[in-house]
This record gives C-alpha cells, sequence and structure tokens, in this order.
C-alpha cells in the first residue's frame, strides 16, 4: 500500500483545506482547474521566491545566473530578476523574452553551443553582460563582427573539465566527449585562453563549466571545482562559473543535496584550492522544479485483467516530455484526497497518438480514481513548459501563479487559431 504523496514533493505553501483538498498559494487546486481548464501549470510564486532568495544567501548578490532554458516567460524573468539574479539566455528566443520583461541586456549572460552570427551580433548589440564562447569558429564569428565595427564584449571560455556526472547521458556535459566547451585534457582550453587575451575582438574576463544537469552527488559538483580551480588560479581571471545542474528530488526516496548544501561544497571547495576570483552558479532546476504542479483530467481508466491499468489524460508527452526522453519518474496524486492511500497501481499516459506517451510508467494511485478526476502531478516547474510541444497539434497550456489566496494568469492557454499564427498556405 503506498503512503498519501508526502508534502515534501509539493510547493513550499502546499496545506490542506478543511475537506482534505489542496490548496497551494491559498488556492484550491480543483477550483483553478475549474477557472482555468486543464492541463494546467500552477507555481508557488512564494516557493519561486524562496529557492530564489536561498541562492543568493549562498552565494552572494548577483552571483546566481538563473537558467532560463528550465522554465522561462515574462512574469519569471522579472520575479528572477527582482530577487537579484541574473539571467542565462541562451538563444536570441530567450534573450528576446527577457528583455521583453524589463530584464536590462547587462544582467544577462548569452549561452549557447551554436550561436548564429545574428544572435551573437543582438547579443553585443543590446549589451548583454557577458557571452560564453564555446568554440574556436564562435571566436572566428566574434572576429567578424568586430570587423563590422562592433565593441569587443566581455566574454567567458566554457571549458570542459572531463567529469563525468552521474546523471542520464542526454544532459550530462562535462565529460571528454560533450558538444559543449574547449576541453581541457586535449590542450584546446589553454589554446582559446591564448587567443581570447590576444584577441582585439574580445575581452576575456573568465571561465565557465557546467558538468550536467539534475545531479545528485555534491562530490561531482567539488570535483569540477577542484578540476576547474587547477585550470583558473594560475590564469587569476576575475571570473569563474561553476555552471548550474543541481538535482531535485521527483519521486519517493529521492533525496538532493539543498542550494544552501550545494554552496557551501563549491564555496569550500573554492576556497581551500585558492580561487580568488568571483564565483557565480547557474541554478535553473532547482529554482523551479518543485514550484509547480500540473493538473490534468482523467479522460479514460482502461483495466486490462492480468496486465495493467492505463489512465489516461488530457495532456501528455506535449507538455512533459521528460519521462520519453529520459525515463524520468514522478508521482501522481488526486487534489481532492491529498491524504488518500494510493493502493492502486496504473500508467498515466497522454492523448497523443504514441505508444511511448507516458507521464508515469507505474504510478501509485488511489483505488477510487476514476474518470473526471484532477490528477495532479508534482515537481513539474522545470522542462516541461519550456519544452513543451504542440504534438498532434495539441494547444499547450496556461501558466498560473499563486500566491497570498489569489492567483494571476502568466501564459494564457493557446488556441487553435495560434495553430496557425505561422502557417501562411
Amino acid at each position: 500500500m503506498a503512503m498519501p504523496i508526502p508534502f515534501g514533493l509539493l510547493p513550499d505553501t502546499a496545506r490542506l483545506a478543511d475537506d482534505g483538498s489542496l490548496l497551494i498559494g491559498g488556492c484550491s487546486l480543483i477550483e483553478l482547474a475549474e477557472t482555468y481548464g486543464t492541463p494546467l501549470f500552477v507555481y508557488d510564486e512564494t516557493h519561486l521566491r524562496n529557492r530564489c532568495r536561498e541562492a543568493v544567501s549562498a552565494f552572494g548578490y548577483q552571483n546566481v545566473v538563473y537558467a532560463t532554458k528550465a522554465f522561462l516567460c515574462t512574469a519569471m524573468a522579472r520575479l528572477a530578476y527582482e530577487e537579484g539574479l541574473l539571467l542565462d539566455v541562451a538563444t536570441g528566443g530567450e534573450l528576446h523574452v527577457a528583455l521583453a520583461a524589463g530584464v536590462p541586456a547587462d544582467a544577462c549572460t548569452m549561452h549557447g553551443n551554436n550561436k548564429s552570427i545574428d544572435e551573437l551580433r543582438m547579443a553585443i548589440t543590446q549589451g548583454v553582460r557577458q557571452v560564453v564562447v564555446d568554440s574556436f569558429d564562435e571566436m572566428d564569428r566574434l572576429d567578424a563582427l568586430h570587423l563590422e565595427g562592433l565593441a569587443p564584449p566581455n566574454v567567458m571560455l566554457r571549458i570542459t573539465p572531463g567529469v563525468h556526472a552521474h546523471t542520464h547521458e542526454f544532459i550530462a556535459t562535462g565529460q571528454d566527449d560533450s558538444k559543449f566547451g574547449f576541453n581541457l585534457r586535449n590542450g584546446d582550453a589553454m589554446i582559446a585562453v591564448d587567443r581570447a587575451r590576444r584577441c582585439p575582438s574580445m575581452q576575456l574576463v573568465g571561465l565557465h563549466c557546467h558538468i550536467g544537469s539534475n545531479v545528485f552527488a555534491a562530490s561531482n559538483f567539488a570535483k569540477a571545482a577542484e578540476v576547474m580551480a587547477n585550470f583558473a588560479v594560475p590564469l587569476d581571471l576575475p571570473e569563474l562559473v561553476l555552471g548550474g545542474g543541481l538535482g531535485v528530488a521527483y519521486t519517493v526516496g529521492e533525496e538532493a543535496p539543498t542550494i544552501t548544501q550545494w554552496g557551501s561544497v563549491l564555496l569550500d571547495a573554492c576556497a581551500a584550492l585558492g580561487v580568488r576570483s568571483r564565483v557565480s552558479v547557474e541554478p535553473g532546476r532547482s529554482i523551479v522544479a518543485a514550484a509547480a504542479v500540473t493538473l490534468y483530467s482523467v479522460g479514460t481508466v482502461k483495466r486490462i485483467p492480468g496486465i495493467r491499468t492505463y489512465i489516461a489524460v488530457d495532456g501528455g508527452m506535449s507538455d512533459n516530455p521528460r519521462p520519453v526522453l529520459y525515463g524520468s519518474g514522478y508521482e501522481a496524486f488526486l487534489p481532492r484526497a491529498v491524504e488518500a492511500e494510493r493502493g492502486g497501481s496504473a500508467r498515466i499516459v497522454g492523448k497523443h497518438c504514441e505508444s511511448g506517451d507516458v507521464l508515469i510508467f507505474d504510478a501509485a494511485v488511489p483505488g477510487d480514481i476514476c474518470v473526471g478526476d484532477v490528477l495532479a502531478t508534482p515537481v513539474t516547474g522545470a522542462y516541461g513548459q519550456s519544452m513543451g510541444s504542440n504534438y498532434n497539434k495539441v494547444p499547450r497550456p496556461p501558466v498560473v501563479f499563486v500566491g497570498d489566496g489569489r492567483s494571476r494568469l502568466v501564459v494564457r492557454r493557446e488556441t487553435f487559431d495560434d495553430l496557425l499564427a505561422c502557417d501562411i498556405g
């Protein structure tokens, strides 16, 4: 018999109502589903601000750069900036959204392993804080832009430290076999440093590394800090960015370091290794993942005796592709009865025309789940909405921020007409 959903997987303000249903930010999830429809992303604004403040407390003001790829809309960009975070943008589109939110360009760092010359031109002309250079070809593009008369931007060099993070191979980035950065082991990193120091097209201000995403072992981060410190200390550059990737618990039994614990590991390691540079980090998932739940409506309960039960909801891989991409695990619960035992077992699937359209492969659910129920999956604040698609021409869900008993729509639901917005026949 599976226990009720643990509150440790729910947003900070999750509370029981008198009738046993769930409130987040003082708002009833059942009422939110009735008001805004399903699927629906519900973000606890207090939780978002709490994690931002924890990160700033751990690393210092403007030493935290929010990785917008985890979740970005104008409301989120504005919130992160208000809380003292800089923004990591990896495309011209992400930069455009940040600027539209009123975030100044000099609070944005431009990332990306294959920035186009137009994206680099946009970053420089808008005045971003730094460009994180990822390849020699990108250096060539910066040279060309300098010949156009553009001012040399401040740059950091992304270094591949050769550290293998214990995570899914698709989101591991620090190993030698990586599309990202200048390889430390084969000497490319030092060649890049020498070129950046000599080139009039760029101003070298620091080094950057990132070992992967959803990393649970703090020792992986300490090892990356050691490798980077050994390379960076003799160069005596002003800044050192040790990336993000801190994991979060998605399912019962998982544990991850807190942001505070992560900060202690990294900063203690840097101090012990003699790092004099300003040390920054780039959290994304750890800021937003646990802040949100996704609400769905149950449309079908299909019991196949001796095989399994399928529960189909009105979303799926178009609003959360992580289970399909990485085999990621999630939990499920019924907001109408949060403390109910989850004694049933089912595969939670979406509405898309794919057998692989699975949200939870083996979900513990209450035995009385039925058609029409609102079903929730927690810890969906990162890489769900941001990786969403229109597969099968399904409109993408809205996003609601909740707090102090009020909800506000920050991203509206797409309409069928939106699906034709770029279609010119």
